[in-house]
């Protein structure tokens, strides 16, 4: 593991490479951007080096030597559910790209790149970052109390932790709760990217969250689709008239 700073470094970059020149070229170039730069060689010391240094941003190779970038994307997202992760591959295959979103990807740039292109898409993809942090406090479905901010559902006594995707897919919802935004919609301002004939990534974030609001998954009562649009986050008015209250 190399470390190289700057005096005066905007945001500390966790860099997940094993290609040697690639790496070099990287760390030169983020440092000369004035990012402070930590460089790992392996999957499991990406791990280790998220754990220890809490970086503002991470940049992951998918094809690493000892386990693959989805993985290692898994397990940060394990210990830090807020922190942009970007995934560099040679693939350009959507369904890689659906399955690292998936796994707890930012974004998704494909080899070969340019310094140019990656340094914007890390600042960019900050800003919506903390962006969405910053807009929804806390949310409240029924019994539940949401907090955006720390990943965390709870009811009564009991905390769940919500993965990054749902906690921004909530205060999205929550932004215009009682109006219906459609897939696409969803997709682009959460994922941050289009969606394809086949893209299936809203839909099973909503199974999984209803899992975990609905007191009845089968029967929704907050989480509603609409059909031929999207998606909807009731009002408590519209629960009551549903039961009929």
């Amino acid at each position: 593991m190399t470390v190289t700073k700057q005096s005066q470094a905007k945001a500390k970059v966790l860099l997940v490479e094993d290609d040697p020149s690639l790496a070099l070229g990287l760390c030169d170039s983020l440092q000369f951007e004035g990012y402070q730069v930590v460089h790992a060689k392996t999957g499991q010391e990406g791990v280790s080096e998220a754990t220890r240094s809490r970086p503002d941003c991470v940049i992951l190779d998918l094809m690493l030597p000892d386990i693959n970038g989805f993985m290692v994307c898994e397990k940060i997202r394990a210990i830090d559910h807020t922190v942009p992760i970007v995934m560099l591959t040679a693939r350009s295959d959507e369904i890689d790209k659906i399955r690292g979103l998936d796994a707890g990807a930012d974004d998704y740039v494909t080899k070969p790149f340019s310094i140019g292109e990656l340094v914007a898409r890390i600042r960019a993809i900050m800003r919506r970052v903390q962006g969405r942090v910053d807009a929804i406090h806390e949310i409240v479905i029924g019994d539940v109390l949401i907090d955006p901010q720390a990943h965390t559902l709870t009811r009564g006594d009991d905390i769940e932790h919500l993965s990054y995707y749902e906690a921004s897919l909530l205060a999205l919802l929550e932004q215009f709760r009682g109006e219906p935004l459609s897939r696409d919609e969803i997709l682009e301002k959460v994922w941050g990217i289009h969606a394809g004939p086949n893209n299936r990534t809203v839909d099973n974030c909503i199974v999984k969250l209803r899992k975990k609001l609905e007191p009845c998954p089968d029967r929704p009562s907050f989480l509603l689709t609409v059909h031929g649009v999207g998606y909807k986050l009731v009002k408590d008015v519209e629960v009551k008239e549903n039961k009929g209250e």
